[in-house]
């Protein structure tokens, strides 16, 4: 049986109140906001049976609006990078927010992990709602969302929709920081991270897809595992410093989950496996993390976490021989589903 208790809601500074609500299956639990879509705090057992929080997480929404980390939200409308900060479609050029080197990053500057989601409760979990009216950060059309995160046994999943009224690129993903030892250890460079991927997307300094490679014979090549310290040590001279690739999941299949891989800690046990029916993820390692203020007011750091994004490829929207579907029509729905299981060896 899930349980469910409300918190105390938070000021907004911007106006109004940030709900906050607790979801507890006795297995797993988790916080979340109805501001961005965050995950506060997701509580997984370790190798002894005990609970803590894996995911970095603030104390306040003024400390969430800070800091453009992207803390546990949802990135949108359109996670990752479009190039040029523009698009078109039927004729038409689209100027969007431009709030990274020359580029729109995770929806703009205003995306919706700073938006005000309204939240209502679900049998195993919550729902929540967004508005995005048309030209929200430059992106054409009226955009409704439905977000629902939901807990069965030792899974968290993650399920989107979406819809427009004009032709728009839509790829959403949650953004949480994991730190599978629990979220006050201060490093990831002992997690190890298997990917079942055979091809990875190689990018300019900005990030931008320029070819789609093989990750054979290349550090990429996650298929038998590696530790987040190997990849930061390999790619610290790079634009990235670290790890911060996409990672192509081969999945065609908008109605199918498939396993992209799992990340594991040494000393806690846990492991997370992720399954998801989205064309790629992105990988990163939080190389620039680095003063972020997290719980308690304490500074994170680089490397304390790393993300695993679900989404459509990076610049897709541009680039039309990449793999997926990141137009969604009149009349289509965008579907967006991702399973993360939590294991414990030993447990």
């Amino acid at each position: 049986m899930v349980r469910f208790r409300s918190l105390d809601a938070w000021q907004d500074p911007r106006g109004g109140q940030i709900e906050r609500i607790n979801i507890d299956n006795g297995i797993i639990a988790l916080e979340v906001l109805s501001l961005g879509g965050i995950i506060r705090s997701l509580w997984t057992p370790d190798n002894k049976g005990e609970r803590s929080n894996i995911v970095l997480g603030c104390d306040s929404a003024d400390d969430y609006l800070k800091q453009n980390a992207h803390l546990g939200a949802i990135a949108g409308r359109y996670a990752n990078r479009i190039s040029g900060a523009s698009l078109s479609v039927d004729n038409i050029r689209y100027q969007l927010n431009n709030n990274h080197q020359d580029n729109c990053l995770h929806g703009g500057e205003e995306g919706f992990n700073r938006k005000q989601w309204h939240m209502g409760q679900l049998s195993d979990g919550v729902r929540l709602s967004l508005f995005s009216p048309d030209g929200d950060m430059g992106f054409p059309g009226n955009c409704n969302i439905q977000l629902d995160y939901r807990l069965v046994a030792n899974n968290l999943y993650v399920e989107i929709f979406a819809v427009t009224d004009k032709a728009c690129p839509i790829s959403l993903t949650q953004h949480s920081y994991f730190n599978l030892e629990g979220a006050n250890h201060q490093s990831n460079a002992e997690h190890s991270i298997e990917l079942a991927c055979q091809h990875y997307l190689e990018t300019d300094t900005q990030g931008i897809p320029t070819a789609i490679n093989s990750v054979a014979n290349t550090i990429f090549d996650l298929r038998e595992g590696r530790r987040f310290s190997e990849l930061q040590q390999a790619l610290a001279a790079t634009a990235t410093s670290g790890v911060d690739h996409c990672f192509l999941t081969e999945n065609t299949d908008k109605n199918t989950l498939t396993r992209v891989g799992s990340v594991s800690a040494t000393h806690s046990g846990r492991r997370m496996t992720l399954h998801t029916n989205q064309p790629s993820v992105q990988v990163y390692g939080s190389n620039f993390l680095d003063g972020t203020i997290g719980k308690q007011g304490q500074a994170l750091r680089s490397y304390q976490g790393f993300c695993i994004e679900p989404q459509q490829l990076p610049d897709a929207p541009n680039q039309t021989a990449l793999p997926g579907t990141p137009w969604v029509k009149p009349g289509e729905v965008y579907h967006h589903i991702s399973r993360y299981q939590f294991d414990a060896d030993g447990c």
